[in-house]
């Protein structure tokens, strides 16, 4: 079988209609095992019709989303992993095809600075394999991916946090820059308690708060260095060993000056 895929004029042989469909499959599953993705899949996809309702059409499929996968074509294998196990959901291969459904939407999500659509769609899918399949030896792989997609998360409204931040007072009159900061990172730090962004996220609530403070107006200036202050004992009480400490103990100080005048 080796010998004979070697040649171009015989992979064209075994496209054709007309070729004994066993050996097609026997011929595509070559192609897999050589690593020849882009002439196993061809053969693949004319079989999964061919071989309708039997267990060859099951495994063409699921191989169809391997020649995918290892092609790196995470979007398109996913589509078929995801084709698969709704066909077969009890098939041979039902776990590993939720697996490698997640892990290709996981392979395939965007850089933290866009938009992170299919970064939730991949936790969705990844949660949903742990859940049919809480016993499989992917499970720590899958929460691992899961975890991973929430810094990204995470990472992303921290940039929105850092952005309100550093717009200020620009353009205040369309609303609170510093206030927006603060529930953008407060909401993140809610929602995603155990994040590695959380020393991070929690400076830049105090941060916010205090300059906040510094610019507000005079009936609300103490009450908001107060809480400035709030903020400070309690990132001090979490993080007391913070590289973030002396910045944090600046706001701190400055912040006692006016409450005490």
């Amino acid at each position: 079988m080796v010998v004979l895929l070697s040649s171009c004029s015989q992979y064209n042989k075994i496209i054709k209609p007309t070729t004994d469909i066993e050996y097609r499959y026997e011929a595509a599953k070559e192609y897999y095992i050589q690593g020849d993705y882009a002439k196993a899949a061809p053969i693949l996809e004319g079989l999964i019709r061919l071989f309708k309702g039997s267990h060859k059409a099951e495994e063409s499929l699921f191989l169809l989303g391997l020649c995918y996968y290892e092609s790196r074509d995470y979007y398109t294998a996913a589509q078929y992993f995801k084709m698969y196990y709704t066909s077969y959901p009890r098939g041979n291969y039902a776990e590993l095809a939720r697996f490698y459904s997640g892990k290709s939407l996981f392979k395939n999500i965007a850089e933290p600075e866009l938009d992170q659509t299919d970064t939730y769609t991949a936790i969705q899918e990844l949660q949903l394999f742990i859940e049919y399949f809480p016993a499989s030896v992917h499970r720590n792989e899958a929460q691992q991916m899961i975890m991973d997609m929430h810094d990204v998360i995470v990472e992303k409204e921290m940039l929105s946090a850092k952005l309100y931040y550093e717009l200020g007072d620009y353009m205040a009159y369309m609303g609170n820059n510093y206030l927006a900061c603060i529930i953008t990172a407060q909401n993140v730090l809610n929602d995603y308690p155990y994040t590695k962004f959380r020393e991070e996220l929690s400076m830049l609530v105090l941060r916010a708060k205090y300059k906040m403070a510094l610019h507000s107006v005079e009936d609300k200036k103490i009450d908001r260095y107060r809480d400035a202050v709030d903020e400070y004992y309690s990132f001090k009480n979490e993080f007391p060993s913070s590289k973030y400490v002396p910045e944090a103990e600046s706001y701190y100080k400055e912040a006692l000056k006016v409450i005490s005048e």
